[in-house]
């Protein structure tokens, strides 16, 4: 009987040591550390500005920092790359899908594979504008297209490498028109320039050119959204000028590795969106020339289909074939 006592006890000990011990079935809290955001864009940009703003409630929300890191320049390469080889959970990039969902036609190899990057979250629409200068006399983008129309190579436009360049390339192609290329590294310049008279065309981020639009300098033909832009409601869409091959969404949003736990996946896109939904924070991303439009992991998916399904359409006007 006292032999059965102590076989008793001992179990009963085990079995409350097990309750009491973590599971590892379960999966730890995340974040455990600091997070890295990593983003193709230099400082003081819209998306910059949106990662530190989002980046400060997400460290209060998590007690886990988030780090921001600039990694400009290489066509979004530098940053995609050294994200994807980062192999961390704790790693994140938020990025314009803009900076890569044309590499597969503008490079002649892919320098790295975009399976291994995963949608998380999607954050915001970058307003782009196309603008001219405002001594021409064209009032409408349809104005300008009929220009170029019955005057090939006559007008020129800056060229930043990238999908709103790619599509817009493919759209000249299949309209018939020749709008000559002058690139330019740097969209603060090429917006100078605009404004100068040196150049004649220019589509681009509504934050570069706003300054030349208050002063007069730059006139602001339509944006290329699929809506109106909540703070340009008298700007129409270049689909409502009759172009809808030209509608380009500026989406933004955060990726994840694709070994990036599902829940780990699903708290981040809650958590993010729990904070752009913050009027404080609305209003000051508004103010950059962006609009909030948070969604799901699904929701940025299939707007990223749509922006690949654009790029392989211009890529077939164009003759190029995808790089493997």
């Amino acid at each position: 009987m006292r032999a059965l006592k102590v076989l008793i006890g001992a179990a009963v000990l085990i079995a409350l040591a097990l309750a009491g011990a973590p599971s590892q079935a379960q999966p730890q809290a995340w974040p455990q550390r600091p997070v890295k955001l990593i983003l193709p864009l230099g400082p003081g940009s819209g998306v910059d500005i949106t990662a530190r703003l989002v980046g400060e409630r997400l460290t209060a929300k998590w007690g886990q920092s988030v780090v921001i890191e600039n990694r400009a320049g290489g066509d979004g390469v530098v940053a995609l790359t050294g994200f994807i080889s980062s192999r961390d959970d704790h790693t994140l990039l938020m990025s314009p899908t803009s900076s890569f969902t044309h590499h597969p036609w503008t490079h002649d190899k892919m320098p790295y594979d975009s399976k291994d990057m995963i949608p998380i979250v999607r954050m915001t629409n970058t307003i782009v504008g196309v603008a001219v200068p405002s001594s021409l006399p064209f009032k409408s983008f349809g104005d300008l297209i009929t220009y170029a129309k019955a005057n090939p190579g006559k007008l020129n436009w800056a060229t930043i490498t990238g999908f709103f360049d790619f599509v817009f390339d493919g759209f000249q192609k299949k309209a018939g028109i020749e709008i000559a290329k002058v690139p330019y590294r740097n969209t603060v310049q090429a917006a100078t320039d605009l404004a100068e008279g040196r150049i004649q065309l220019m589509m681009s981020a509504y934050a570069i050119l706003r300054p030349h639009v208050q002063s007069g300098k730059l006139n602001l033909l339509a944006v290329t959204a699929s809506a109106r832009a909540p703070m340009l409601k008298d700007v129409p869409t270049t689909a409502e000028a009759g172009f809808p091959d030209t509608t380009i969404d500026g989406l933004v949003g955060i990726f994840g590795l694709r070994e990036l736990p599902p829940a780990v996946r699903e708290k981040i896109a809650a958590d993010v969106i729990a904070v752009l939904q913050d009027p404080a924070i609305l209003e000051r991303l508004t103010a950059t020339g962006q609009v909030v439009n948070p969604g799901s992991p699904a929701d940025f998916s299939a707007a990223i289909a749509k922006q690949h399904a654009q790029a392989t359409e211009a890529g077939k006007v164009l003759g190029v074939k995808p790089a493997m």
